[in-house]
């Protein structure tokens, strides 16, 4: 039987924690089966390191190109100019991760309001996935979505932790639901427990979001608070279980989804 191939659509990668060790990270990755990441970027410097690093690591690892809600004010036609020129490039597979974020509101809404129409409008251009981010925002970022739905091509709401109504509006307009280590937290996954089965086979894919949301599901335990893409396999084991399917059943699918959303070659 062949050994289960995960594929991890959000890994922060570039975050510095990762600096003085991250191909090791790559490595491990690999070895408990986690064979393609793609690097999140969140920032016109953190996509153009992400890419860097893709660069380095061909097939095993590519990048997303945006500008998180948290740094929405840095969003301008520079920036913009900036993101278009990575978008060009064939290891940039998604626009993103962009959004709103009104748990922290790091920047002034209206600010993120801009931010995630121009990225809309990049994405739109670009003709590439959507990688999106939403927090406490659910009416104002529908508000925003819904009207240029039919203009974007694949979008997966990442990092999804919301209700039941919102995980509804987003399968409404054909979204695919990334899955994190939220789901293995005994004290605030309940609620997204619940919703897991509800998500159809076709739009779930897993993500681990590293360094943040490790897994507290992992045995034995491991002192370090950084989350790594080597532990995608024990989110995906609490999927399965919610699903009431196989840990290899669901890599399988959750694989092909990745690969077919964000057009990565399975022979890399």
């Amino acid at each position: 039987m062949a050994a289960m191939q995960w594929i991890d659509i959000g890994c922060n990668l570039s975050h510095d924690s990762f600096d003085d060790d991250w191909s090791e990270v790559v490595d491990r990755a690999q070895d408990h089966g986690v064979v393609q990441l793609v690097l999140t970027g969140a920032s016109v410097e953190g996509s153009l390191r992400a890419l860097e690093l893709a660069r380095q690591r061909p097939g095993e690892l590519t990048a997303t190109a945006g500008i998180h809600p948290h740094q929405a004010e840095d969003f301008n036609a520079e920036a913009a100019q900036q993101l278009q020129a990575l978008h060009r490039n064939p290891q940039v597979v998604a626009v993103g991760e962009c959004g709103l974020d009104y748990f922290r509101d790091f920047s002034p809404r209206p600010a993120q309001h801009r931010a995630f129409e121009g990225q809309l409008e990049l994405a739109i251009e670009a003709s590439k996935p959507l990688f999106l981010h939403q927090r406490e925002s659910h009416d104002d970022f529908m508000a925003i979505l819904k009207p240029v739905r039919d203009r974007l091509g694949p979008v997966v709401v990442h990092c999804f932790t919301d209700s039941k109504r919102a995980l509804f509006d987003y399968l409404d307009l054909d979204c695919h639901i990334g899955i994190t280590g939220w789901v293995c937290d005994e004290r605030r996954g309940l609620g997204l427990k619940e919703l897991v089965p509800h998500i159809p086979a076709n739009r779930l894919m897993l993500e681990t979001d590293a360094p943040y949301l490790k897994p507290r599901n992992i045995r034995p335990k491991v002192k370090t608070h950084r989350n790594e893409p080597q532990w995608l396999p024990w989110i995906g084991g609490a999927v399965a279980a919610l699903r009431n399917c196989s840990p290899a059943e669901l890599a399988e699918q959750t694989t092909c989804n990745a690969r077919q959303f964000f057009g990565l070659n399975p022979d890399a």
